[in-house]
């Protein structure tokens, strides 16, 4: 995966063949009764409409499926996952507002501590059960209980009623915006809590796909096939089957694209994207993100312990030559906050600064006239966007008589090694698990005795608090949110050197040009919901 946000270890191997049973007061949000975003929501077919017997087949450049449980998934999965499980709402990312899903409608009362969500009727679990309130309470306490992943997104919810059938109520210790929270990339799927197996696999989602097969290891990982009994129904020319092809040098899923092999390549550095762009039987498509890059320092062991020497790693980085070199798969950034989210600010764009880096190195007793400092840094393989970053840094680094020793590793093996302290630098991507930027700050940088995502391993009280307060501000007062936020970025970037950030991404995407009806959603990244694409002829 591109971003290499987030990992939870697989508990199981080899192959799986998995087979569905398909059976057939407050403001007021969403419309009772309408499909889903993009869906055909059971109407019948046009009768022009040719039959589609073609596999759509995906190119990610890493393994697709880390974990399987959809309480805990938190990692590559969910380009696979949102085509499986659905959530009560799906957040559109034109309109900045959730919309409906498996909920219809939906009322928030008690000025945000109590939300009301009207389920669809007649939606079926791949198991066979039928979705109803109760059905739903079960999953989302399943994941709660379960504490994993992004199981923090429910952290508000008291209780949770199911009324009748047909009626889900929450209430909440604080208030939140629970429409946006329910339509989360992660730890928001609505599934059969009784169709989850002691490992907690489970494929009985309501989502438009289930399991064909699954081959850990495998260039064809994993392949997913129709469900009959999707309540949003099928037209003839949707795809019915989707393959994800593992390819991690990019060039190489290029050259299957040009082939006609494949459909989807999530990603092309520049040079490959301009030529797309020109290429017969080839689309493309850019969209801004809010998928950042993370350049993580280790605060906690080895010379980076040293907050100058942090310091001068941010200044060496070479921020303006990789925006240029980057010509326009990325923007610089302005703090940790993309653009588009409560929480960004602006005048925090990095600049490089040699003079101060070598200032700050010989301080600390490095640099040119001192001795050599050696430094561990790991990277995603098969990135071209790292692989510049990282190329231009230890160009910068070894003027100043530093040795970047830069290791490009699978995410697995990059994330276990993260989390035994075993490197300098650690880069990976973020991006928020729904359309608020607490996220980066929870998971990444609130103190951990044991890492998970806080790979600079800072460990701070006075940030802890205040991201403790984060997500009441935010729902009671966005002015005092954003100042928070502010404060928050000032201190782990400046005060701290916990970080670097050099660029927020631009999606930068190609297709095969007979593929209709595909819509980049920056809330659940590099995600193709395969139910809304059509092939033309």
């Amino acid at each position: 995966m591109l971003w290499h946000k987030r990992l939870l270890a697989a508990g199981v191997t080899g192959v799986l063949i998995l087979t569905a049973t398909a059976c057939g007061g407050g403001q007021v949000r969403g419309a009772g009764g309408t499909p889903a975003p993009g869906t055909s929501g059971g109407t019948q077919p046009a009768a022009t409409a040719q039959a589609n017997d073609s596999t759509f087949v995906y190119v990610p450049n890493l393994d697709v499926v880390t974990d399987w449980d959809p309480a805990i998934s938190y990692s590559n999965e969910i380009i696979a996952l949102q085509n499986i499980y659905e959530g009560l709402t799906r957040y559109n990312s034109q309109t900045k507002e959730a919309e409906p899903l498996l909920a219809t409608e939906w009322t928030s009362a008690d000025d945000g501590k109590e939300w009301t969500f009207k389920l669809r009727q007649g939606v079926k679990f791949h198991s066979g059960a039928t979705l109803d309130a109760e059905a739903a309470k079960k999953a989302i306490e399943r994941t709660i209980e379960k504490k994993g992943g992004a199981a923090y997104i429910w952290d508000s919810v008291d209780k949770i009623e199911a009324v009748d059938a047909s009626t889900l109520k929450f209430t909440l210790k604080y208030p939140t915006p629970l429409d946006l929270v329910a339509s989360s990339g992660y730890a928001a799927y609505i599934y059969d809590v009784n169709a989850v197996d002691p490992e907690g696999r489970t494929t009985a989602g309501t989502g438009p796909y289930t399991i064909d097969s699954w081959q850990k290891g495998k260039e064809t990982e994993l392949t997913l096939k129709a469900f009959d009994g999707y309540w949003g129904g099928w037209r003839p020319d949707q795809y019915k089957k989707v393959a994800f092809r593992v390819t991690p040098e990019i060039t190489t899923a290029y050259q299957l694209l040009q082939r006609g092999e494949v459909n989807y390549v999530q990603r092309l550095n520049p040079q490959l994207f301009e030529q797309a762009g020109t290429t017969e039987n080839v689309r493309t498509e850019q969209t801004p993100s809010f998928q950042n890059l993370l350049v993580l320092f280790n605060t906690a062991t080895g010379p980076l312990r040293d907050v100058r020497i942090r310091q001068a790693l941010q200044a060496a980085i070479d921020y303006d030559g990789l925006a240029a070199a980057l010509k326009g798969s990325g923007q610089k950034a302005s703090g940790l906050v993309p653009q588009g989210l409560l929480g960004h600010v602006t005048g925090m764009e990095p600049k490089q600064d040699l003079a101060k880096a070598q200032s700050l190195l010989a301080e600390a007793g490095y640099g040119p006239d001192n001795p050599e400092l050696k430094l561990s840094l790991t990277y995603a393989q098969g990135d071209d966007d790292q692989k510049l970053l990282v190329t231009l840094l230890s160009s910068a680094l070894q003027k100043l008589n530093v040795i970047l020793q830069a290791k490009p590793m699978t995410w697995a093996a990059q994330w276990d090694q993260g989390k035994a302290r075993g490197q300098d630098v650690f880069i990976m991507y973020w991006y928020p698990d729904y359309p608020d930027a607490y996220s980066w700050f929870l998971n990444v940088f609130k103190s951990e005795d044991k890492p998970q995502f806080n790979l600079s391993y800072l460990k701070n009280a006075g940030i802890d608090s205040v991201i403790d307060s984060l997500p009441e501000l935010t729902a009671t007062d966005q002015v005092k949110a954003g100042q928070a936020y502010q404060d928050l970025q000032q201190k782990i970037i400046t005060e701290q050197a916990a970080v670097a950030v050099p660029y927020v991404q631009t999606y930068q995407r190609a297709l095969s040009s007979d593929v209709e009806g595909y819509v980049d959603n920056p809330a659940y990244p590099n995600v193709v919901f395969f139910h809304d694409l059509k092939r033309v002829s």
